[in-house]
């Protein structure tokens, strides 16, 4: 839940709700509107903030009345976390909020429940038993429907391989070993492949993204597809589902599972993904962006908060780090936006005052949001932050440089300013380091710090994310490191 004031106040939420829109995340946001005899007439600080808000969220309301407050504020939380949960607006005017009545708090709403589709289930462990070639894709969807342990249980019974989006990094445990990592643009080379070699695909909570799929109608060309999601307007809107399942997905899996006979694919895949493992090797004394987050993440505490900005840094981050649930890595996918990941980082610190957090961020998505030290220094928050400094806003002079004949254009940040002096501005201590051989040590001075810590890291310009799958290719036409 969160509060704004009218005009600014209000407009200022907008992106927060697009994000939290196109991630499913469940938000009430109440914003003060000038008085109801005043709207619509340019008010001092008036916005449509009804109008504006409509296309990020699940629904708006304008109460209009003292009388209709609780059941307004009733219906927000329902609609917030019903179905496909999202973002939901309150807009309540000044004179409403200073007006005084007796109202009752309790009021209830009553969700629809969706039927059980008995029908689709028995086609879909039919076609699940002749599948000779079954992959697992898994979305953001699991978490938000606290499915993790029935998609576990579902793994652990059919042993098929499995592969995870952005948003799903966490629900499947590393260490499964038909885990195939993360698929799509920046994902592994072993899922991309499985995916395009399986026969069936089970999308579960997943909305076949264009991150993901690369030129759809490339995408697992040779496989059925059985799609379950809590949204039915999510089923055939880009890939046609030959069975499509609607419903609470700790219904659904456990109604799926079954031994399956697949030794050969499971052989196939645990092949995949160790010709494809991650490599870390790396010439000179330069810090190597990956393999300082593959040391994190073996070092940081197992049940630690990762956010992230949006950047190089951020598929770094997904490619390189573990997550021992979905909730312990917060990033924006959906909505992509720079400036996230320190701000992310001071609500979860609050939510989880005695989890570690790391916040992960480039130099240009930090300054964008920079002022949130100071929330971090007020309320005395422990975050811990990994500044990975390129001077460049990186993925886009990836891009640039791959695509656009290396005409680079508003990417270089030279003029960053002392970071850690910046820091200390806020009395948040923090060190800088250039060279590979000091990074074991930094990272544990960071962890064991007992309040905020800034991590300055330099890293080379021209460092790139790979594997990378070139915008309108098939996710088998994969870019790999240049030489």
């Amino acid at each position: 839940m969160c509060i704004a004031t009218s005009g600014p106040g209000a407009t200022n939420l907008i992106t927060g709700l697009a994000d939290a829109l196109l991630d499913s995340i469940p938000i009430v946001a109440i914003t003060g509107q000038v008085a109801a005899p005043f709207i619509g007439t340019d008010a001092f600080q008036e916005v449509d903030v009804l109008g504006l808000s409509l296309a990020c969220t699940k629904h708006s309301f304008l109460v209009q009345s003292l009388d209709e407050l609780p059941r307004v504020i009733a219906e927000a939380f329902q609609v917030a976390n019903s179905g496909r949960p999202g973002p939901v607006l309150v807009d309540i005017p000044k004179d409403i909020q200073m007006a005084q009545g007796d109202l009752d708090p309790h009021f209830s709403t009553v969700a629809d429940e969706m039927a059980f589709p008995q029908e689709e289930v028995a086609q879909a462990l039919q076609m699940l038993a002749q599948s000779q070639q079954p992959m697992l894709y898994v979305g953001g969807g699991v978490g938000m429907a606290q499915a993790v342990p029935a998609l576990r249980e579902f793994l652990a019974v059919t042993r098929m391989p499995a592969t995870c989006t952005l948003k799903g990094l966490g629900v499947v445990d590393a260490d499964y070993p038909y885990y195939l990592g993360m698929l799509g643009m920046h994902g592994t080379k072993a899922a991309n492949l499985a995916v395009q070699e399986c026969d069936l695909l089970i999308a579960v909570g997943a909305r076949f993204d264009d991150r993901v799929t690369g030129k759809l109608n490339t995408f697992a060309p040779h496989a059925k597809v059985i799609h379950m999601d809590i949204d039915p307007a999510e089923l055939n809107k880009l890939r046609q589902a030959h069975i499509g399942l609607t419903g609470d997905l700790n219904c659904l899996l456990p109604a799926l599972q079954q031994p399956l006979a697949i030794d050969g694919w499971r052989e196939r895949s645990a092949a995949l993904r160790a010709e494809h493992a991650w490599r870390y090797d790396h010439p000179g004394e330069a810090i190597y962006a990956p393999l300082l987050l593959k040391q994190l993440s073996d070092r940081k505490p197992a049940d630690s908060v990762v956010t992230t900005d949006v950047g190089q840094h951020q598929m770094w981050s997904a490619q390189h780090m573990t997550y021992t649930r979905p909730e312990n890595f917060i990033t924006s996918s959906g909505l992509g936006t720079m400036g996230f990941g320190l701000p992310a980082a001071v609500g979860a610190q609050v939510a989880r005052p005695n989890d570690t957090v790391i916040c992960i961020s480039g130099d240009g998505s930090f300054m964008m949001n920079v002022q949130e030290l100071g929330t971090v220094k007020r309320k005395q928050l422990p975050l811990k932050i990994v500044l990975l400094d390129n001077q460049r806003l990186g993925m886009v002079r990836q891009w640039q440089q791959l695509f656009f004949q290396e005409r680079y254009s508003e990417t270089t940040l030279t003029d960053n300013p002392d970071f850690l002096t910046l820091a200390s501005a806020f009395g948040i201590p923090g060190q800088h380091i250039t060279r590979k051989d000091q990074v074991e040590a930094a990272l544990d001075t960071m962890l064991s710090s007992q309040g905020p810590y800034l991590l300055h890291v330099s890293i080379d310009e021209l460092e790139n994310v790979w594997p990378l799958v070139p915008p309108g290719a098939s996710n088998s036409e994969m870019l790999e490191k240049l030489s």
